[in-house]
Parts: structure tokens; sequence; C-alpha cells
């Protein structure tokens, strides 16, 4: 019987296929939420069209089905669109009616360089400390845009330290105000990350999030915000990165390790000895099961440091 405290999901971007660091936080994410008789969703973050490829996401699926590690709810090919980004689009405008209701948004003319021009050390794409469009009078912003810029929509953050728990790197503390503002909707229109991942979040009920370690400075901005809409947080426990030999983590893009490549030279049992073993679990790379893993699974197992490549 599944515990129904426990809910926790993979969220994956249908840009490219599956590479094998994304294969490493979905199976600990797996075997977490096993272990734990747990519920797992499945969810497409989708959000950008452009990048957003329907032959991914199903080989996506296929993918993680190839190595056991199945879902309880949530997307399915040609099944229930509710668990993709694309399709929630009418719960990120309310909630982004909310934050401006609440005069925590406002319209942010910078260009991309300006906005990482103005944060030291940058902190992410769409983090921005002290933007001066923050400042701007109404006329300001009337003339900005009557000159053609169209602006981005930024949320104004608190002057506030969050602490958390990461299940696996311990206790962690961020100034949100140091990280900066950051963008919840872009330029075009479409809704950004952090609103988005936090809405269906909170939305989903989800109670537990495992993924890597390069989000784990968007936990804070998540756990404010979703308690600004009035959601609960979620559990966050973050996995180590796989990075290549010369330090750079591994890119969809770049079809890095990809499970095209990985399915044609390993069968299911034998990927997962050698994930197991990168991460810890295993002393050796012998092959095995998920579901074995699971039987015995332990973060305090589970490396800490970043991996480096060496298959």
């Amino acid at each position: 019987m599944k515990n129904s405290t426990y809910i926790g999901r993979y969220a994956p971007s249908p840009s490219g296929r599956l590479h094998l660091g994304n294969i490493l936080s979905s199976m600990l994410a797996w075997l977490d939420a096993r272990r734990n008789d747990g519920r797992l969703i499945f969810r497409l973050e989708d959000l950008d069209p452009q990048r957003s490829y329907a032959q991914y996401a199903d080989l996506m699926a296929e993918d993680l089905r190839w190595l056991g590690l199945d879902w309880d709810a949530g997307w399915q090919p040609g099944g229930d669109v509710s668990f993709t980004q694309g399709a929630r689009t009418p719960l990120y405008e309310d909630a982004f009616s909310l934050l401006s209701g609440r005069d925590l948004v406002y319209p942010c003319y910078c260009s991309r360089a300006q906005r990482l021009a103005a944060s030291a050390p940058h902190t992410g794409d769409d983090a921005d400390t002290g933007c001066r469009c923050r400042h701007l009078s109404a006329g300001e912003r009337q003339a900005l845009e009557r000159s053609g810029r169209r602006p981005a929509w930024k949320v104004r953050v608190p002057d506030r330290t969050v602490t958390f728990t990461d299940g696996h790197y311990g206790r962690i503390t961020e100034d949100l105000a140091a990280s900066g503002d950051f963008i919840i909707r872009r330029s075009d229109g479409l809704f950004a990350y952090q609103l988005a991942v936090s809405v269906d979040d909170a939305d989903m009920g989800i109670t537990n999030v495992v993924r890597a370690r390069d989000l784990i400075s968007s936990a804070a901005r998540q756990i404010w915000l979703i308690s600004e809409l009035g959601g609960t947080p979620p559990a966050y426990c973050h996995t180590p990165l796989l990075t290549a030999p010369d330090g750079r983590k591994l890119s969809k893009r770049e079809g890095d390790l990809n499970m095209e490549t990985l399915r044609e030279r390993y069968t299911p049992e034998e990927l997962t000895g050698v994930l197991a073993h990168m991460a810890g679990l295993r002393d050796t790379q012998e092959s095995v099961s998920a579901h074995s893993l699971a039987e015995d699974f332990d973060w305090a197992r589970v490396k800490t440091e970043d991996i480096v490549i060496t298959i």
C-alpha cells in the first residue's frame, strides 16, 4: 500500500534525449520514493515550445521504463496533458495575478546582458541583484515602452533569510535579497521556471523533491514563493552532478552519454549497476535491478561530491 504522505516527482524538460546525469537523479528520486512506499508523479517541464519536442517526451518515458523506473500518476505518451506545463497556463496566470495584487511583481526592461552584468557573482540567468527597474517611475516605464521595449516581469524578493535542511547536503541558508529579484514571466509572455515549478509542486501536493545539485540554489526561492502563494513547500534532497573529465556538467544539447548510446552499450541491469557504483550505493559495477537497489537504499551511502564520468 502506497504512503499517501509522500509524493515525489520526475520533472524533465523534453528538450533532448535523457543523458546519464538525468538518469542518475531520476533513479535516486525513484529509489527515495520506493524506499518510503511513496507515490511518484511524472510531469513534463515544457514551458518553452521552441525547446520542447514531443518525440523526446516519448523517449524519456520509454527510457525510464526500460530501466525499471516507473511512476504512479502523470504524463503518458498520448495521455493526460494536465501533467504538462504547457497545459497549465491558467494556474500560472492566477499565481501571477495574486503576486501582482500584493505588489510583489514589477516590469523589468533590462536586456539579458544587463541582467547578468548586474549580478555579481552570477547566480543564474534569472537572477538580478539591485535591478534598477525596481525603482522606475510610471513615466520612465511608459517612455521605455514607447521606445519598443517589452518588459519581462520580476518578483520583488524581501530582505529575508531562508533556511532549510536538504535531505542529502544538510542545513542550507540563503539570503533572498543577495540572490536578487528573479524573472517569473518572460518578455514574450511565457512564464518562467521558478514560478511554474513552484505552482506545480504546490498544486500537485508534492512533498518530496529529489533533483540534481545544480538546482540547490533555487530551493530557497521556491520555498519562499510557494509560501507566498499559500502552499506548503516540499522537502528537498539534491543529488551530486555527473561531470565530464574537463569539469563541465553533462548537457542534453551536447548529447553527452545520452540514452540512445547507453542502450546500445548496456542492458538495464548493467547500466543500473554502473550508476549505483558511481553514486556510492555499491562497491562494484555488478549488474543490479532498480528494485534490488531499493531494498537497502540509504542516502548516507550516496556521494556528496560531484562524480567524474569514467565510462
